[in-house]
């Protein structure tokens, strides 16, 4: 077969043209072509069935033109679930040899849970009724039998197991409480008849609980249909197989739709937000314009009010008389912290002026200091005054 063509189905989202041409021309050099409906053909079938659903873009293969190429190698090399050819064929092999061993060890397990129940049902009858002797005798010869057996096989592991007997038995011990031989025989000729009913019943049971109209059908009826059932769950399950095979490739076919969507979703909102911000630019400044208005008259507002709360409480608190005082008292203070203030200033220009000289430049930062002090001290009282 003619090495395919590089691309991928339209549905995975990348066909470029530059690296199909460009392998077009390769393969046309080296003699190995194939037609380009043929290689996409090829690649969709590709896609579709061993590799998991694809998201790339154009740009992406453009800057790698020998993707395409690559995935159609490897699916000469992998099976539909994504494993190599080698290890699908072990898998199948390791499978039948699974199915095989889970047969066989299904018959034995039916049989021996069909025995146990049996016994539980014996247990069961000699609480309630009297039961004949024949029947004790069977179940009792069961149980026997198949106690020695389990006991037999425990007290005999394989030569590859290093185990102590059990309790010290040896086989020959335990083969000695077998029950007489004449009792087995029977006992056996009678265990396949039970078996058998009680197959049979659980045959009809799994019938009408797959087909609950078949529940009124006779002995017979109920026969044939069992005997078919088995073709008819093998159809029910192989249709469910093809549903689910179906259900896959619809999942495929939605993860491929959502990518497309998405990235459809993201080219509209860019566009949204391109044209959101051409729009907005246009009445941004008369919305500027009325928010700093409405800030500016919620600010005097809230400046009022609180001024309002402030004479609310002086006036609770003090009387007008007090008022007048505490006012006069911080004009005064006020007016000193000014005068502190500006004899400081006139100090630190005289600083500026000495800052030069040695020790007459240290007794005038004495004196700033004091003088920084005085103003501290006056400047804490007033704000404890107000305080107050």
């Amino acid at each position: 077969m003619a090495s395919p063509v590089p691309g991928v189905c339209s549905s995975c989202s990348f066909l470029p043209l530059a690296p199909y041409r460009y392998y077009q021309e390769n393969q046309m050099a080296s003699g190995d072509f194939c037609a380009p409906g043929e290689g996409v053909e090829i690649l969709q079938q590709v896609c579709d069935k061993q590799f998991p659903p694809c998201a790339l873009t154009e740009e992406d293969l453009i800057q790698n033109p020998h993707f395409s190429k690559l995935l159609l190698s490897l699916s000469q090399h992998l099976d539909e679930s994504g494993l190599s050819l080698t290890l699908a064929k072990e898998q199948a092999q390791a499978w039948n040899e699974v199915r095989l061993h889970k047969t066989a060890w299904l018959r034995y397990e039916i049989l021996q849970r069909v025995i146990q129940e049996l016994l539980v049902d014996y247990y069961v009858k000699a609480q309630d009724t009297n039961l004949t002797s024949e029947d004790k005798k069977f179940h009792e010869t069961l149980e026997q039998r198949l106690l020695v057996t389990e006991l037999t096989q425990l007290s005999s592991p394989g030569q590859e197991m290093e185990m102590p007997s059990l309790l010290g038995l040896k086989k020959a011990d335990l083969l000695e409480l077998m029950p007489p031989s004449q009792d087995f025989v029977w006992m056996r000729a009678r265990l396949q008849l039970e078996v058998e009913e009680q197959l049979k019943r659980k045959c009809f049971t799994l019938l009408c609980y797959h087909d609950p109209s078949s529940d009124t059908d006779g002995e017979t009826l109920k026969a044939a249909k069992v005997w078919r059932l088995s073709e008819v769950l093998v159809r029910e399950k192989q249709q469910c197989l093809e549903a689910k095979g179906q259900h896959k490739e619809q999942l495929v076919l939605l993860e491929k739709r959502r990518a497309t969507y998405f990235q459809v979703l993201l080219r509209c909102l860019t566009l949204l937000q391109r044209l959101l911000q051409e729009h907005r630019l246009k009445t941004q400044s008369e919305l500027d314009r009325i928010n700093a208005q409405y800030l500016e008259i919620k600010c005097s507002a809230m400046i009022l009010k609180m001024r309002m709360e402030e004479l609310k409480i002086l006036s609770d608190t003090y009387s007008a008389e007090k008022v007048e005082v505490h006012r006069l008292i911080r004009d005064r203070l006020e007016g000193a912290i000014r005068l502190q203030e500006q004899d400081m200033e006139k100090s630190r220009l005289v600083l500026k002026n000495y800052e030069v000289l040695g020790e007459d430049f240290e007794n005038l930062v004495k004196e700033y200091t004091q003088l920084k002090l005085a103003a501290e001290n006056k400047r804490w009282a007033l704000q404890e005054f107000s305080k107050a």
